[in-house]
Order: structure tokens, then sequence, then C-alpha cells
């Protein structure tokens, strides 16, 4: 054999290639020299780690609403421009945009499959998960709604401990985003360029897919700046200035002064003290009334200061608040016989006479809060027709500075 016999490498994976149905998963070196010009590598590590700590915890409430195990996994940070969308869905996608109000200012984009999203719509819905091909219907986008609502709901919750601040967002809003057609790329952000923050989405064996997250530049930078410490520090206070010398002191008779040390130019400034009577021996070799402030023949009558004695002042109470200002502000108490969660599919099939189990045993004090505060515990009872509590236990102050926190 020869060496035309053999395949060159460039050969072999264009063969590879196309005998993939995958698209390649390499990131082209344009992508990566365009998304280190915005954000370096530890940025880009960080907003990984913002998305992967956000979306752990929703995670966790889908999990909760589904009754599976979902993970959300392994982000990858990347660049992608709005002329590429096209290429990145080639199919309709389901695409969920929600906005922050407070916190932060700009919009998150989540998009997943449209088979992932008729996955999440069906187990909401009480199903198995097995969907076919059809087209998502109203239900099914309100439940896929739904369950990005709870999602982000929980990320926001994240942010706000990350980043030492409170954050709101506005409810989702859903849409079909099939890009060849232009729909729901008008609810997209308004950038040219995105941040794409890509996870691997798990749910049971269901789905095994790819959940990505569209931000744009300017909030992906400020969230990174702000979790990174990027606020300016305060200006240093200017250092005190000296405060300028008063008029010397004029006597027609030249007396020797005694020698007084110059302040250091770090010391505080001296207030100027007020004049001071020289004694009587001073007095009598200046030889008379003194010349004060450049200011001839004038008589300055200089007396002892006297203070008030603080010793035996009495003691004075503060004045109590007037806690009856506050008597008649109506409060809303609520006795909380017990809780309980269920799916919708359960709240769907209740019906008239259904039983529902409550957290609480039968004979277990019941909550007393006080606008939805717990303060006490307590006991059912019966007065003449009416029920009644019976106040056992006040919730101790510590306790209750906790629950207002």
């Amino acid at each position: 054999m020869t060496s035309k016999d053999y395949l060159s490498q460039e050969e072999i994976d264009a063969l590879l290639r196309q005998s993939s149905d995958e698209p390649d998963s390499s990131t082209p070196s344009e992508q990566i020299e365009g998304l280190n010009a915005f954000l370096n590598s530890i940025e880009q590590d960080a907003l990984g780690e913002i998305g992967n700590i956000t979306f752990g915890s929703a995670a966790t409430a889908l999990s909760t609403l589904l009754g599976k195990k979902v993970d959300i996994t392994t982000p990858k940070v990347s660049l992608i421009k709005r002329s590429e969308l096209d290429e990145e869905f080639p199919k309709p996608h389901v695409a969920v945009s929600v906005r922050y109000v407070d916190g932060f200012e700009g919009i998150n984009s989540l998009v997943i499959k449209t088979k992932d999203a008729q996955t999440i719509a069906d187990l909401m819905l009480g199903g198995e998960g097995l969907v076919t091909d059809a087209e998502l219907n109203e239900i099914h986008i309100s439940a896929v709604q739904e369950a990005m609502n709870q999602m982000m709901g929980s990320s926001a919750t994240s942010m706000s401990t990350i980043f030492n601040r409170f954050v709101n967002i506005s409810p989702p809003g859903i849409d079909i985003l099939n890009v060849s057609n232009g729909e729901g790329v008008e609810n997209l952000p308004p950038d040219d360029m995105f941040i794409k923050v890509a996870f691997r989405l798990m749910i049971g064996d269901l789905i095994d897919s790819t959940l990505m997250q569209l931000l744009p530049i300017s909030f992906a930078k400020n969230m990174v700046s702000t979790l990174m410490g990027g606020a300016s520090e305060p200006e240093p206070a200017p250092a005190p200035v000296a405060a300028p010398a008063s008029a010397p002191v004029s006597a027609p008779v030249s007396a020797p002064a005694a020698h007084t040390p110059a302040p250091s130019p770090s010391a505080p400034p001296i207030p100027p003290a007020a004049p001071i009577a020289p004694p009587q021996h001073a007095a009598a070799a200046y030889g008379g009334p003194q010349t004060l402030g450049g200011m001839s023949n004038r008589n300055v009558n200089v007396q002892p200061v006297q203070f008030a004695n603080f010793q035996g002042a009495p003691y004075i109470q503060p004045e109590e608040s007037n806690l009856n200002l506050l008597l008649d502000i109506p409060l809303k108490v609520t006795v909380e016989l017990g809780r309980t969660q269920k799916q919708i599919k359960d709240i769907l099939e209740l019906s008239q006479g259904s039983i529902i189990e409550l957290d609480k045993l039968a004979g277990e004090p019941v909550d007393i809060l006080v606008n939805n505060k717990l303060i006490a515990k307590g006991e059912v009872v019966v007065i003449d027709e009416n029920f009644g509590v019976r106040v056992t236990d006040i919730v101790s102050q510590w306790d209750r500075i906790q629950k207002l926190q």
C-alpha cells in the first residue's frame, strides 16, 4: 500500500462530520475572541457560577412540581449574534422571557425545545411524560408558564442571597420561538448580541437536553461587576487644614514671652480659645491697659468662667412613647389548623366529600397568627355553638423577630 491509499486527517474529519447527525459542538475561534472582548476568563467563570447556583435552586423548585428528579448542570458561556439565531434554533422552540423590576434591570430569556416543554407540561398535568409530536395547546402552554414561573422565582430568590439585595421579576411571558418565520423574536432582548449560557437539563429518564439562557451583554456585565465588587470605593476625606493664627497681642513695653512649640502638621486644628487675663504682676510690668487685636485704648474686663455643678443634678426620665396611639389599629388574627401541598392534578380531582390530610396530628396545638406571623399556639375549644382557641404557649420574642426578617 502506498501513501495514496491512506486518508488524510482532513478527509477523516470530513467523513466523521458527514456521518454524525449532530452539529459540531466545538466553539469557533471567532466566537471565543468575540466573547473575550466583553468578558475575560474570570468574568466568564463568575457568570457561569451565578447561573449554576441560581438554576440549582430552579431545579429544586421544578423537581417539587413534577415529582421527578431534576438536574441542571454544566453551564457553558458563549456569545451569539441575533443573525445567528436561525442557525442556533432551526426548529420551533419555547421561549420564556422575564423582566427584572427590582435589584437589576434587564431581560432574561430561557429557551427550551418544544418536545421538552411538552414533557414538562404533561408531567404538570399528571401524565407520565410520554408525549407525541403534536403542538402545544393552551393548557400545555399555561402549565409550562407556571413551571417557569416557579423556576425563575426560585432563581430570583437565590440571586437575592448571592448579591445581598432584593431581586424581583415580572410574571414570565411564553412564546413559540420560530426564527425562520419571525415569531417570538420580538420578546427577546432588543440587542444585536447576547450572552448565551447553556445548561444540561435532565428530568428523570425522560429528558436529557439543553436549556439555554439568553442575556444582554450589559445585564451580564452588571451582574458580574456587582458580584466581584465593582462598586467604586468612596474617596477619602481631605485632611483638615489648620486654622489661621490669630493676630498677635502688642504691648508698649516688650517682655520675654514663653516659648510655645508649633503644632505638628498631622495634629487636628485647635479652636481659638477665649482671651485670658494676664497675671497682676505681668499687667503691672506692661504698665496699664493692653492693646488687644490691634485696637488701642480698649479696656478688657476678663473674668473666670463659672460652670454649673452637674453632680447634684436630678435625673430626668425620658418621655415614654404613647402606645395608646396604636391601640385602635386593626390586626388580622388567623388560627391555622394545618397545611399541605398538592399537585395540580390532585387539586383538579377534588370534589364534594373529598378529604385533605393536613400535616398536623390530632390533638396537636394549632398555630395562632397575627398578620400571617406566628405569635402563639393554642388548643381548639367550643364556646356555646362557636369554635374558639385557648392560648397555651406564646412564641418567644427571639423566634418572633426571626420570623419577621
